[in-house]
């Protein structure tokens, strides 16, 4: 292998694998979420507690850990942090999300499509098109109504209720919001079934509304602090689309979901993984 190769190569890089080992220790402070003794913090790393304790002294030391002096248990310190905090400045959830959106509409083969709470309420601000010529009025700027499409009905169900509220009352008599073949007013108390039927599957159905013959589902990305930044939204003619809620679709688009959010620091349980959701 010439030298040249071997820089191309990341794994052929010089690294220092005392700090990869260290690594360990921190990685489990933040998977645990709480202070955890040398015992259990070793443990969980992968290492004896003999063999911990020098890198602990040293994050100590610079600040990445700190130590109760009551308990004697650790937990990250000031400057992991900080760290933390600055990196969350900088993350854009659409930008995270469309390297993951864009590979995972090669996968399924159906539109799919990024929408965000806009001023008008959830609108699409990226679509990639399905392999197969789908005849849906849906482009970049599209608003979804709160009330009759699976991608509202996620935020619906995971946004604070006076700001669902807000929106929905927003969009009554708005056309250029997209809407419910039936123009009636939905009943409160069926859409509250509704989002606590949605809270518990993790995602959202639409079939044949607002759009005969196209189907779609949806489901929520959340950030650091569990609140809903994005939907990811797939749709399809229902001849050949999959919307059942636990198809290949519907787990895609979930394990989608999932690792974006992952990458916005969200650690919470996955929606369908809750119970006893209001």
């Amino acid at each position: 292998m010439t030298q040249r190769t071997r820089n191309a190569d990341p794994d052929a890089r010089r690294s220092i694998q005392s700090v990869e080992t260290g690594f360990r220790l921190l990685e489990a402070l933040v998977d645990a979420g709480i202070p955890l003794n040398l015992g259990d913090l070793a443990a969980r790393a992968g290492m004896s507690s003999s063999r911990a304790h020098p890198y602990l002294v040293s994050f100590t030391r610079v600040g990445a850990v700190q130590q109760d002096d009551a308990t004697g248990r650790y937990e990250l310190g000031p400057f992991a942090l900080q760290m933390g905090l600055v990196s969350l400045q900088r993350l854009d959830p659409v930008r995270l999300a469309l390297p993951h959106v864009t590979r995972l509409a090669g996968e399924i083969g159906h539109t799919l499509a990024i929408a965000v709470l806009g001023s008008h309420g959830p609108t699409m601000i990226h679509i990639s098109e399905a392999s197969y010529p789908v005849h849906v009025n849906m482009r970049k700027g599209t608003v979804m109504s709160m009330r009759h499409t699976a991608t509202g009905h996620v935020f619906v169900a995971w946004l604070p209720p006076k700001v669902t509220r807000h929106y929905i009352d927003r969009e009554l008599g708005d056309a250029a919001v997209v809407t419910s073949i039936t123009p009636e007013r939905p009943d409160d108390d069926a859409l509250q079934g509704l989002v606590r039927d949605i809270r518990r599957a993790g995602l959202a159905r639409a079939l044949g509304n607002p759009l005969p013959g196209i189907d779609a589902l949806s489901v929520p990305v959340f950030d650091h602090s569990g609140n809903i930044v994005l939907a990811l939204t797939s749709l399809g003619p229902s001849t050949l689309f999959d919307a059942s809620p636990d198809g290949a679709i519907a787990t895609a688009l979930m394990r989608c979901a999932g690792a974006i959010s992952s990458q916005l620091g969200y650690r919470g349980p996955w929606p369908a993984q809750e119970s006893g959701t209001p």
